[in-house]
């Protein structure tokens, strides 16, 4: 939904490029996701807080 592009899965870890990234983001597999994880792919992707609460609205 950002533009990122599914690319594999290694593991428990889903692997997505996007964009303008410098390297991939990796999304695991966890029933809880630790913010500090989100927040790194956040910056990884070049997304803004407004941008991530607007796409989690449209779940």
């Amino acid at each position: 939904m950002h533009g990122c592009q599914y690319k594999r899965k290694k593991g428990s870890h889903h692997i997505l490029t996007c964009p303008d990234a410098m390297r991939a983001v990796v999304i695991p597999e966890y029933s809880e996701i630790d913010a500090d994880i989100i927040k790194n792919n956040m910056r990884t992707a070049g997304m803004s807080r407004e941008r991530y609460f607007e796409l989690l609205s449209q779940i």
